[in-house]
């Protein structure tokens, strides 16, 4: 392990033992938010610059193809369970299901960029461009970093624990998402099309397709094989995206950093 890859390393498992710490003791609601003084420190030692830390806007374009994921990836999930007979359309509340929707957005992109993208796609990033790793390798750590971290979330006993079975799923599944959304800050150079990634994603999981043992809006209960984040289908379609636009921006930007 060379000198400059301690500081992200060790950030990582500080962030991970943050979280399993106030998951332990029944904080797992506000779990997140050790992110955002953790991201101050890291932060203020290594002396970012705003750029590395993707503290920027970015062009339109870019926040349309922030939005294109979620709304590719869960869109063409609840069109397969419409097709296998798993939805009750007549019993879906679409007026509450779109207003949770707004309001979940309109939270989780604030929270999200203060914290989680703040620190995996803000800090990290930036810190292992500054040790000099290449951007694939970037982008594979920080989705790896970001899955590892949400460990204790979805395997303790809080409202985000899955069934056993589905973990092994949920955490690849999260490590590819987190993937994506560092080829968003690749493009963008910015954090806060990640964030608004981000929040329309949770968003759109969680109403239409709950989160844990939560059945969302849809009333899928079969989310071991059509959830976004915990199902195979999730999985899937999310890694055709990724080599999709992994492809695009090799193909637009040339092969010499990978």
């Amino acid at each position: 392990m060379t000198k400059a890859l301690r500081g992200p390393i060790l950030g990582v498992i500080i962030a991970i033992l943050a979280n399993a710490g106030m998951d332990a003791v029944g904080l797992s609601d506000s779990s997140f938010a050790s992110l955002f003084p953790l991201t101050l420190i890291f932060w203020a030692i290594q002396r970012l610059p705003r750029k590395s830390m993707g503290i920027a806007f970015a062009r339109l374009p870019h926040y349309g193809l922030a939005i294109l994921h979620p709304a590719a990836i869960i869109g063409a999930i609840a069109l397969i369970c419409l097709a296998a007979g798993v939805v009750d359309i007549g019993k879906i509340d679409w007026l509450k299901a779109r207003n949770d929707f707004l309001l979940a957005v309109a939270i989780s992109i604030p929270l999200g960029l203060l914290t989680e993208e703040a620190f995996f796609r803000g800090w990290l990033f930036g810190s292992l461009q500054r040790a000099g790793m290449s951007e694939l390798k970037i982008v594979a750590w920080t989705g790896i970093a970001f899955s590892l971290w949400h460990i204790p979330a979805v395997s303790m006993n809080t409202e985000d624990a899955v069934p056993f079975a589905q973990i092994p799923v949920i955490l690849i599944n999260g490590a590819v998402i987190g993937a994506i959304w560092g080829m968003l800050r690749l493009i963008s150079g910015s954090i806060i099309v990640t964030s608004v990634c981000h929040a329309v994603w949770n968003a759109g999981v969680y109403v239409l397709f709950g989160f844990g043992t939560t059945v969302g809006a849809l009333g899928v209960k079969q989310t071991a094989l059509y959830g976004p984040e915990s199902g195979f289908w999730g999985l899937g379609l999310n890694l055709v995206l990724a080599v999709v636009i992994w492809r695009w921006w090799k193909r637009r930007h040339g092969s010499q950093s990978y």
